[in-house]
């Protein structure tokens, strides 16, 4: 879910309030009909609100002029009016409506071609007016709502994960993890990386008004785009031990110690890179940088090779899944390394308010 249930639900509640308010103000007898407006209009951000109202609009344009046609052509029976919600649906996808738009444009078709002794015009223009009333007050309330402030937010659910991806790692190369509360807390962290995307997308698409603020934000981007690619990445390596965690014992003892070891050390860098990010570790950046390069994941994978080779057991190839899943990671935090000291070197200290906010939650 991209926004917090509590704030949802309170937007969502005050929507439909203020949509059957007003729909009785205008002594309209379809308050329902702007209340279900309402709900499918909620949006959890200004921009998604303002496409929302967009198309809404023109997905009920396009429902009421079926829905009129069609009555005074053809009437109001069960199957014409299904016949209508196949010309609906079809003008819509044509256009490339999202699929709520589509199914809201279908409850209009629905609502206005609902049998009426009264004057059909008259029946269908107060409709449609309701219609509006809920999506207007939907886009209302959006607007009324300070939106979350998802920069802070996404750096906050990207530093919990990936120190709690990494504590797992590293309690599991040493053999101490717990399997079911292992597997639970997997589960969870794989909902929670789906978050993080979720949550990256609203960010992204949130408007820069100001020319000077789009290159800031488009170096942001990149940046959160490369944590978010290490975090997955180090719970791929955890995946992989996971897996292999009953054969470890099947290589040599000397190899485990490496093994263990270069793995502390990838934890460590990726850590120091989390820290030197947030600002906490008081060094200058290159020094602080430097030192996550002290681990050496291609010799470690080229040892596992060597292994192979020597024993030429087959059974032990089902640990170059985990050397590839190595590799990927040391690439990453190489990667994000350098992404980091570009980020530090021009933007660091004018943005330096995203890392405040975090420390003081």
């Amino acid at each position: 879910m991209p926004m917090k249930l509590g704030a949802r639900m309170m937007k969502t509640g005050l929507a439909v309030a203020v949509a059957i308010y007003v729909a009785s103000l205008f002594e309209l007898t379809n308050e329902v009909i702007a209340a279900i407006a309402a709900l499918f209009s909620i949006q959890p951000s200004i921009y998604r609100s303002f496409q929302t109202v967009i198309e809404q609009i023109q997905a009920n344009i396009i429902a009421a002029a079926v829905a009129i046609i069609t009555v005074y052509t053809l009437g109001d029976s069960p199957f014409i009016v299904g016949f209508s919600i196949i010309v609906v649906i079809a003008l819509n996808m044509k256009l490339k409506m999202n699929e709520n738009t589509i199914i809201f444009a279908l409850v209009a078709v629905v609502v206005l071609m609902e049998p009426t002794d009264m004057a059909f015009l008259p029946y269908a223009g107060a409709r449609i007016v309701s219609l509006m009333i809920g999506i207007l007050s939907a886009f209302v309330v959006n607007l009324a709502f300070v939106p979350p402030k998802y920069e802070t937010n996404l750096f906050r659910q990207i530093d919990r994960n990936t120190s709690d991806i990494l504590q797992w790692l590293r309690v599991t190369t040493h053999h101490l993890s717990d399997e079911p509360a292992l597997k639970t807390e997997m589960n969870r962290l794989q909902d929670e990386l789906r978050y993080i995307d979720q949550t990256y997308l609203l960010y992204k698409e949130e408007r820069t008004y100001l020319r000077k603020n789009r290159f800031t934000k488009a170096r942001k981007m990149v940046l959160f785009r490369q944590l978010i690619a290490t975090t997955k990445k180090s719970y791929d390596v955890l995946k992989a031990f996971h897996r292999l965690e009953g054969d470890i014992d099947h290589i040599p003892k000397d190899f485990q110690e490496v093994l263990v070891s270069e793995l502390d050390k990838v934890i460590h860098a990726h850590e120091k890179l989390m820290l030197s990010l947030m600002g906490r570790i008081r060094k200058t950046h290159k020094e602080s940088l430097r030192e996550s390069e002290t681990p050496d994941i291609p010799k470690l994978v080229e040892q596992l090779i060597h292994i192979y080779e020597d024993d030429h057991d087959h059974d032990k190839l089902i640990f170059l899944p985990l050397a590839a899943q190595l590799m990927e990671y040391h690439y990453h935090l190489e990667h994000l390394k350098r992404i980091i000291k570009s980020y530090q070197r021009f933007h660091y200290e004018s943005h330096r308010s995203m890392f405040e906010q975090k420390r003081a939650r």
